[in-house]
């Protein structure tokens, strides 16, 4: 069965604990929260012994197998946690997973964390098995536009209120990062005056901790988003990100828009022109809104800009190399810059 993680906490009251849980996502705050949940449960019901096992590249899956047969040495029940770095199982895995889920043991549960799972994978046997005899628990990261209400939601649990213009600057700091925002509320609870908060407490206790990459620079280019490009360049240059890396991530991404400006040309939709150069589902509105400002010149222009960067890069030039960074990414956004090129 697969609820959402907020149902999570519901079905734990109804005193059920199922003999299998899958807590699947990238979003590790709201991950380890699940997972803890799961485990205080198991351990309000007798599952005294915890075995942890680490999965990675050279992991032995008949680990698993026998931590699972075998009788408990401290006690009747034990929680078997198996953390697996990555969302790729392989034949012997497979096997070992499927045989889990089609004769669970009731005096075990099976407690199996791992990445965002693909749909392909929520399809296989193995997966479908332990989905019938347990619980699914899929984890989404929270999106802007959701995040000051998961904010606001966070500190009325943790007993404070708050303006919307707090919440609004709170968002702003810890964008994305969900672990520091929880870290913050905890804070605030100390330092806010009759536990409400407003822009000058957030202002005077907590941190700028946005979390970025450069492929969340390159997705706000392609929407056009200026401000927000701006601010995650500059986050992401305080950071010490490589210039080099910023620039490959750049001319890629022209790259591509220019090789769907050349399948239109010869004949494809723009749909058939993403599919062949296999675009996300997600990416192809961000896709459609780049093609509309930049045409087939412009995008010529920047990669011939990009090439003066790299020579900066390397040290051919002497050009200023976050301003000429700066430069391609407005004119990728589509603000019209009208030096031919920054110094």
């Amino acid at each position: 069965m697969k609820i959402r993680n907020d149902q999570l906490q519901q079905h734990l009251a109804q005193n059920t604990l199922a003999p299998i849980y899958i807590v699947s996502g990238d979003e590790p705050l709201i991950q380890q929260e699940c997972c803890d949940l799961i485990r205080q449960k198991a351990r309000d019901k007798g599952f005294n012994e915890r075995i942890l096992l680490q999965v990675d590249g050279n992991f032995d899956w008949e680990t698993l197998q026998e931590h699972t047969n075998s009788l408990s040495l401290f006690s009747d029940k034990k929680i078997i946690e198996v953390r697996c770095q990555n969302n790729k199982f392989n034949e012997k895995a497979s096997k070992i997973l499927k045989a889990c889920g089609e004769s669970p043991i009731l005096d075990n549960v099976l407690l199996l964390i791992t990445p965002k799972l693909e749909s392909a994978t929520q399809q296989s046997k193995w997966f479908k098995a332990l989905e019938k005899s347990g619980i699914f628990i899929p984890i989404w990261p929270i999106d802007a536009q959701h995040l000051p209400r998961w904010i606001k939601q966070r500190m009325q649990q943790a007993g404070l209120t708050a303006t919307t213009q707090a919440i609004q600057l709170l968002t702003e700091r810890v964008e994305g990062n969900l672990l520091a925002a929880s870290q913050e509320i905890a804070k605030l609870t100390l330092y806010a005056e009759n536990q409400h908060v407003t822009e000058e407490t957030i202002n005077a206790c907590v941190a700028d901790s946005a979390r970025y990459s450069v492929f969340d620079l390159i997705e706000n280019a392609l929407a056009g988003s200026i401000n927000h490009c701006l601010r995650i360049f500059n986050g992401l240059k305080a950071e010490g990100i490589e210039p080099a890396v910023m620039l490959w991530a750049i001319t890629r991404e022209v790259r591509t828009l220019l090789q769907l400006i050349q399948l239109q040309r010869e004949g494809h939709s723009l749909e058939q022109a993403m599919q062949n150069q296999r675009i996300w589902e997600k990416r192809k509105p961000l896709i459609r809104q780049a093609l509309k400002r930049n045409s087939e010149q412009s995008l010529e222009q920047i990669l011939m800009s990009a090439g003066q960067v790299d020579e900066a890069i390397k040290g051919l030039s002497e050009d200023n190399i976050w301003s000429s960074l700066q430069f391609l990414l407005l004119k990728l956004v589509g603000v019209s810059v009208t030096q031919d090129f920054p110094q």
